[in-house]
């Protein structure tokens, strides 16, 4: 058939509810289903006939087509409601193709780029004059200037908003590009001037201050310390005593032997525990492999930039994991670039290179040492921001000098 009008899609669904066993379709078939569902969700929601190719002869085949007229049905039936709560493993390109709107359209409601996160839970406006998130009842006006702590869910969009000022300034107050990732937690200055200071009442008295963990550094091991009674001494989590000195649970330590003690997530002030174990594991790992302390911090400001640090499952189409990579542009497996340890080698690239020739790492650009920081970082990620990474180098060296 060459032609099927999208408003029998339907009453074709109920013919095919009951399909005759066949064998599985051809590898031809299965690309002709998928050639077919390409074009719809090009097309967007105004399809009306879809095309399906006259090779389409045998049973498989036509189970494959007949499969592809279905999913015009679910394409075109699911209206875009104003709002949308991220799932596990969405894309911005995949929730857009869902409700059948423009991807760019999605970014730009909620000022999003093409390179931005969007994690689970987070409220996106699929129409316009949609808010992200319901409003508090009776809210209190926000003042303007300030600083604000970031919450689950928040764009600089609606902050900005809150604080009756543009995204702009806000983005300008805090250094940032319309490509930047803001996490839970992180504070940002509001511009804008402060409202008038009330009456402070007068302060508690401060609580004695509890005894501090010894500082971070080395510790020789004596006869009867656990890793995990040391982790505790200093105020670290056993895991990230093992990953600091590459063992495992199943090491053995002996009497003598010195280990190295992480700083614990107190200590690297604006990173989270799970931030500073992933920094952690950039700078082992780049020590292991002989990478210079700039080509480290380049390493540490490029994860900040894509992932805000974490290793996380979700990012724009198919980038996962620290370094955001790819899996269709060679970086790995989908497993692969979510394992953090290798994500960090690839980056870093040279004779350690787990992707061998397929990608390439820092190590791998001739004169790399003599590019800026964002020329470095952007030389390995190729970003749509090249720009965008200059704004973690004096983090990015600050983390470093904590982490040792």
């Amino acid at each position: 058939m060459a032609g099927v009008p999208a408003a029998v899609a339907g009453s074709i669904a109920l013919t095919l509810s009951a399909v005759p066993a066949h064998a599985a379709p051809t590898d031809a078939a299965a690309q002709s289903a998928d050639h077919v569902l390409r074009g719809i969700r090009s097309a967007g929601p105004a399809v009306a006939t879809v095309s399906v190719p006259r090779a389409l002869a045998g049973p498989a085949e036509g189970i494959a087509a007949h499969a592809a007229v279905i999913a015009v049905a679910r394409v075109t039936a699911e209206a875009a409601p104003a709002t949308y709560t991220v799932q596990r493993g969405d894309t911005v390109s995949r929730i857009a193709a869902r409700f059948g709107l423009r991807t760019a359209d999605v970014l730009a409601l909620n000022g999003l780029g093409w390179s931005s996160t969007i994690y689970p839970g987070q409220v996106l406006k699929l129409a316009a004059g949609a808010v992200a998130a319901p409003a508090p009842a009776s809210p209190a006006a926000a003042p303007a200037g300030g600083s604000y702590t970031v919450q689950g869910g928040d764009t600089v969009g609606a902050i900005a908003k809150r604080h009756g000022v543009t995204t702009d300034a806000v983005l300008s107050a805090n250094g940032l590009g319309w490509s930047s990732i803001i996490y839970p937690g992180q504070t940002l200055t509001i511009p804008g001037a402060a409202a008038p200071a009330a009456s402070a009442p007068a302060p508690a008295p401060a609580p004695a201050p509890a005894p501090s963990a010894p500082a971070a550094g080395t510790h020789t091991i004596s006869a009867g310390d656990t890793v995990s009674a040391i982790a505790k001494r200093y105020g670290v989590s056993i895991d990230a005593v093992l990953s600091a000195n590459g063992l495992d649970r199943s090491s053995i330590i002996y009497p003598g032997q010195t280990l190295r003690i992480p700083a614990s997530a107190s200590s690297v002030p604006g990173l989270t525990s799970e931030q500073v174990a992933n920094a952690q594991l950039i700078v082992r790992i780049g020590r292991e492999l002989g990478v210079s302390d700039r080509g480290i911090a380049i390493a540490l400001g490029t994860a900040m930039q894509e992932s805000s640090l974490r290793n996380v499952t979700w990012g724009d189409r198919d980038s996962l994991g620290l370094f955001q990579q790819r899996p269709s542009y060679d970086w790995g497996t989908e497993a692969e670039v979510q394992d953090a340890a290798r994500a960090t080698r690839a980056f870093f690239g040279g004779s350690g290179d787990p992707n061998g020739p397929r990608t390439r790492g820092l190590l791998d650009i001739a004169g790399w040492e003599g590019l800026t920081f964002t020329q470095a970082a952007q030389a390995v990620q190729i970003s749509a921001y090249p720009d965008a990474y200059a704004k973690w180098e004096a983090p990015a060296h600050s983390w470093l000098a904590a982490l040792g």
